[in-house]
């Protein structure tokens, strides 16, 4: 659809950046923190681990300062559950509130709306050696910690985000489970489980905090069918709807996509629902969707001969196929990064529309972002064009979103400074702020900022692109 005039962003519209708390604060064992899954994860051969990441946690003052030049009207961040309940169920450790309330307090400062997420892949140790997400207790532990966040924080937080990706936790669950990758049926207990601590940790935001925003950020992306081979759309809506929808389904209107329900049947996973769980489920309502974008699939017909799961690993933007359901295919018309990740801005339009012709809920975009290499010069410059390209046509994307009716409230690009990467580590870069350090040698770490940082920076002074 072309359009003789563009809408603007809102005036107050959220433009911010994001990052989680394994991936940037390190001190992984300092001030009482507790271990969690993460600080177990044993990368490959030459990629870093979590332990010191950005060192956020002894710089914060400092990023923040890097946050208030680049002009951020929002900061989307984590808490660390074993930095707040170090075994995730027991005593409340006072050294982790203070940190986190001094972080607030500086965002704040500096007119920089926090946006904080509950959960981000770091669960406690000491809860995963009981059973994890797939064990009910956790779902309790969940509903305490919310507590504890919201009594310490919660005249601080007006956006509150529950739980960070949970749908690539049950489809691509190898790096949250250390030790042994559980059966399909295991993990759509953990999902079930994760729903019901989200419904509780929603309704006592609401309680606790009237005026707060809460809503879940799951991983989504619009399913393209290979050919217009009806075969193929029936593919593209089958994994559509076990991938994305079942996770706005079920926090939006409190039931289970009937599809996917039909599935979890045929699969013999149908989780173990206690009573009360679906009223539940129906009684809690997000506010606003959080929504991480990446890149769209495409798939074409399963075959159901045994092939349809490809021989190569997958993560959240690289399918693989699964038997029975669907078949990754190859999109012609979409370039590639470095890691294997698909480029298609228009595909972001194309998922907002409809995610909000679904839900008509508000909508924070609340990842996206390129992940490559960055080359420091020998005079400390970063030249990222290709990060400004990407974000550029990104953002063109979302206000054509907009003009076509979409309520989009904000844009939080992954990340603000450099991160270690999920599954490649230092190597994979997404900040606007580089971090000088590599896998093996941690160095200074100086913060240094990008040619991006200077044109997001641009950006949000016009609040235009």
């Amino acid at each position: 659809m072309f359009h003789k005039t563009l809408k603007p962003f809102p005036d107050n519209f959220l433009w911010g950046a994001s990052t989680s708390a394994y991936q940037v604060e390190g001190a992984y064992n300092e001030d009482g923190k507790g271990l969690s899954v993460q600080d177990l994860h044993e990368p490959p051969e030459g990629i870093t681990d979590f332990k010191v990441a950005s060192d956020h946690y002894h710089r914060f003052r400092e990023d923040v300062k890097l946050m208030k030049e680049l002009g951020l009207k929002a900061y989307r961040f984590s808490i660390a559950w074993t930095r707040i309940i170090p075994d995730g169920d027991g005593e409340i450790n006072e050294a982790g509130i203070q940190f986190y309330r001094e972080l607030l307090n500086e965002l704040l400062a500096n007119q920089i709306e926090p946006i904080v997420t509950m959960f981000h892949f770091d669960l406690p140790l000491k809860l995963h050696e009981k059973g994890g997400w797939a064990n009910r207790h956790t779902v309790d532990s969940f509903e305490k910690y919310a507590k504890v966040l919201f009594t310490n924080f919660g005249d601080q937080v007006k956006y509150w985000l529950t739980i960070n990706e949970q749908n690539v936790m049950i489809n691509h669950p190898n790096a949250m489970n250390p030790g042994r990758v559980p059966s399909k049926k295991e993990l759509y207990q953990q999902c079930h489980n994760m729903f019901v601590a989200s419904a509780k940790a929603t309704l006592l935001c609401h309680q606790m905090c009237p005026g707060a925003k809460i809503g879940p950020a799951p991983n989504i992306t619009a399913i393209y069918p290979e050919k217009c081979n009806p075969s193929d759309a029936l593919a593209a809506d089958n994994w559509e709807s076990i991938r994305c929808w079942l996770y706005y389904d079920v926090a939006v209107y409190g039931r289970y996509t009937p599809l996917v329900w039909s599935y979890l049947e045929e699969q013999g996973c149908i989780p173990e629902i206690e009573e009360g769980d679906m009223e539940l489920l129906a009684s809690a309502k997000p506010d606003y969707l959080g929504l991480n974008y990446y890149a769209t699939a495409t798939v074409s017909a399963a075959k159901n001969d045994g092939t349809d799961r490809q021989p190569r690993n997958g993560d959240q933007q690289v399918m693989i196929g699964e038997e029975g359901v669907y078949r990754a295919a190859t999109n012609p018309y979409l370039e590639k990064t470095k890691y294997g990740w698909l480029i298609d801005p228009i595909g972001m339009r194309v998922t907002l529309r409809r995610t909000y012709d679904r839900y008509h809920l508000p909508i924070l975009i609340t990842e996206n972002g390129l992940g490559t290499h960055d080359i420091l010069t020998e005079d400390n410059r970063i030249h990222d064009e290709y990060r400004i390209d990407y974000l550029k046509s990104h953002f063109e994307q979302a206000q054509l979103a907009i003009t076509d009716g979409v309520e989009l409230i904000g844009y939080c690009p992954w990340s603000f400074m450099d991160l270690v990467s999920t599954h490649q580590g230092y190597g994979k870069r997404y900040g606007f702020v580089y971090i000088d350090r590599d896998e093996t040698d941690i160095k200074e770490m100086t913060r240094i900022k990008k040619d991006s940082f200077y044109w997001y920076q641009d950006v949000i002074k016009n609040n235009n692109i």
